[in-house]
């Protein structure tokens, strides 16, 4: 079993609350208000503008030349990600430039930007494997439930259930397995997870189970 598959089992106790979190199974149903997901999209943005640039450092860092493609094809998958927030954030009228973090945001943006900057690169992927493979198990969940079509986060269940989406979680993976170390690895890998499901708790306020 490699690295990345012993991790994810290790921490399926954590997807599986997230997938049963209120906030994510509104989105599936439809239901969720969408000032809960307005206020979520611009946090969102927020925190993939840090991911983005720890995969940019993580490039810079990459202890083979091999690596150096495969981060930059990462960073430019959460640039696309950034252009479906910018869609509903327009639809919304979100200014996402003029976002608050809030603690859950912060708490998660600094762990990774800190990983990112002070840690190995293996550690790096180890924080940021979390994200990738936890919103695949989710948009993948949610399709295989079956989307509604007046569902209005529909185009975010299809992104992030699309093999597009998969290929790069499978790509972090790999560089994850490549890099990582298990020791190191298991402590950052829980500690995301963690920050992952604080993170849609901190916008499920209100929201029906």
């Amino acid at each position: 079993m490699s690295l990345a598959e012993m991790l994810w089992r290790e921490n399926q106790d954590l997807a599986r609350q997230t997938l049963a979190h209120p906030f994510v199974r509104g989105i599936g149903r439809g239901t969720l208000p969408r000032s809960n997901f307005a206020a979520y999209i611009g946090q969102d943005a927020f925190f993939l503008d840090a991911f983005a640039r720890a995969y940019a450092l993580a490039a810079a860092r990459s202890p083979d030349r091999a690596g150096v493609p495969e981060f930059v094809r990462l960073l430019n998958g959460v640039l696309e990600e950034l252009q479906l927030h910018a869609s509903y954030a327009a639809r919304w009228g979100v200014d996402v430039l003029t976002v608050e973090p809030t603690e859950a945001t912060l708490a998660y943006t600094d762990f990774l930007l800190k990983t990112a900057a002070f840690g190995s690169v293996g550690e790096t992927c180890a924080a940021m494997t979390p994200c990738m493979r936890l919103y695949a198990y989710l948009g993948q969940s949610l399709a295989a439930d079956g989307v509604d079509d007046g569902n209005p986060y529909a185009d975010w269940i299809h992104t992030y259930g699309a093999p597009e989406f998969e290929a790069l979680a499978t790509t972090l993976e790999r560089l994850l397995d490549r890099y990582g170390d298990e020791q190191q690895g298991r402590t950052l890998y829980r500690r995301a997870m963690q920050l992952e499901l604080a993170f849609f708790d901190a916008h499920g306020g209100g929201v029906e189970s």
